[in-house]
């Protein structure tokens, strides 16, 4: 009787290279942005409606900065940007901060953060 043979196969993330893309968590902070914007013109229900759904969409952030951070940066890359991991704890302790607060400029800071990291997210792509 022959067993099944499973072959090893080794890679630094989840799932091939080609499936991360921190424009996810952009886009959950562009919702953020904009649900502060728009936060002094609603009332009652509505204002609450709007912050549950800020929390959720700034706990989004929080998760694709981490899955980002977690399964697609390599060793290489923290030799390259020495700061890269104090970029990603900032990062995602301002989704926190956009969680507790209504100011926009916290979320434009944040978008300023995933901005920088994803220029550090390219480089790396094309190296």
């Amino acid at each position: 009787m022959k067993l099944l043979r499973i072959k090893s196969v080794y890679a630094h993330c989840d799932l091939p290279c080609g499936v991360y893309d921190p424009a996810q968590a952009k886009i959950e902070a562009q919702s953020v942005k904009a649900i502060m914007d728009k936060m002094a013109n609603f009332e009652g229900d509505d204002r609450v409606r709007a912050i549950v759904i800020k929390e959720e969409r700034a706990e989004l952030v929080k998760h694709h900065l981490m899955v980002l951070w977690a399964d697609y940066f390599k060793p290489e890359h923290l030799e390259q940007y020495p700061d890269l991991h104090e970029k990603f704890w900032h990062a995602i302790k301002q989704a926190s901060e956009c969680k507790h607060h209504n100011d926009p400029a916290l979320a434009e800071r944040l978008l300023d953060q995933i901005d920088e990291i994803a220029k550090i997210f390219w480089a790396t792509k094309k190296g």
